[in-house]
């Protein structure tokens, strides 16, 4: 297994895990000292107490936690996070509550789940064509729903 090194920030800060044996993502936590309260339609910014050094030619992807999402509403504003090799600040998740109640993240609670995968840059070139294919240029349904 690779190795990312992990900075704890905050006493509360927690390495992240993998809930079980071949999960692709791991738990981030709140590092928060106190439980978060967080309105319908708000959107607040969780602290997880840690920084990491993610190697070059990879990013962390933060995505929802499945659970929290759909039995509570809780999910990144942003929808996925991107979190850069070169970032070495604090992680933080902007949760945003898409229910209609107030929802409350506790201190250790797992509130997102991050992918570490390849990411490499490409040097984009302007070109005056693009190769045919049989989708061409349709767009937003255009490959049918079946």
């Amino acid at each position: 297994m690779e190795k990312i090194n992990v900075k704890i920030l905050s006493p509360l800060g927690k390495i992240p895990v993998y809930s079980s044996e071949y999960a692709a993502a791991a738990d981030l936590f709140s590092a928060e000292e106190s439980a978060v309260a967080v309105a319908p339609g708000e959107t607040v910014l969780i602290h997880t107490g840690i920084a990491m050094e993610i190697p070059v030619g990879y990013a962390g992807f933060v995505y929802a936690r499945s659970g929290l999402a759909s039995k509570r509403g809780l999910a990144p504003a942003n929808k996925v996070g991107v979190i850069d090799a070169d970032y070495r600040g604090e992680i933080m998740v902007a949760l945003h509550n898409h229910s209609s109640a107030l929802q409350t993240v506790e201190s250790g609670e797992r509130v997102a789940q991050m992918v570490i995968a390849q990411a490499p840059q490409f040097e984009f070139c302007e070109a005056t064509k693009l190769t045919d294919t049989v989708r061409s240029d349709g767009g937003f349904g255009s490959t049918g729903r079946k």
